[in-house]
């Protein structure tokens, strides 16, 4: 018992450090520190900060890769509507983790866990820009993809007394208004 609850230790400072100070910032030590224990005790819960990064994220990732895998099987309006809300819900429980990965995206982009990320993300994308792909249509669903992690995030400083299901409808709300092509766009 105690050897899974160093590990959940190590994940959760690795969160909060990467969170506050990015993953670059954060070193293997400044995690050990966090949670009282040697360097050499962390390594043998994780043998590299990677492994770190990737375990604290892999259940976001697997989630995205549900929702992904949901949104092939949809005609082209209900995965827009499926890709809205499993999004705005994928960030509004990860938030700590997805702030970690949008925090340092070009560098973590490059590690092979989130390559995949990346690749899945685009489909997402694709899915909220539509059939027309336009170039204003895709760059509401880029702004949509960016925002709602930004929001997610960083609500807790900027909107004091949102509650997290007030929160979730604004965010799909406002997306939802976001890719509505306007009118002289149709």
């Amino acid at each position: 018992m105690a050897r899974s609850s160093t590990r959940d230790e190590i994940l959760a400072a690795a969160a909060r450090l990467f969170a506050a100070a990015g993953y670059k910032g954060t070193s293997l030590h400044d995690i050990a520190v966090d949670v009282g224990c040697s360097k050499a005790a962390l390594l043998y819960h994780f043998d590299s900060k990677e492994a770190i990064l990737t375990s604290l994220c892999a259940p976001a990732i697997a989630e995205l890769e549900q929702l992904h895998e949901r949104l092939r099987t949809q005609d082209e309006r209900a995965a827009r509507i499926e890709a809205i809300a499993g999004f705005v819900d994928l960030c509004m429980r990860y938030r700590q983790e997805i702030q970690v990965i949008y925090g340092d995206l070009p560098g973590l982009l490059q590690q092979p866990a989130f390559q995949r990320v990346h690749a899945m993300t685009q489909t997402v994308c694709e899915i909220l820009a539509g059939a027309s792909g336009s170039p204003t249509a895709v760059i509401a669903a880029k702004l949509v993809l960016a925002g709602i992690p930004a929001i997610a995030f960083g609500i807790d400083q900027d909107m004091h007394g949102y509650t997290d299901e007030a929160l979730r409808a604004a965010l799909i709300e406002a997306a939802t208004r976001a890719l509505v092509p306007s009118p002289e766009t149709r």
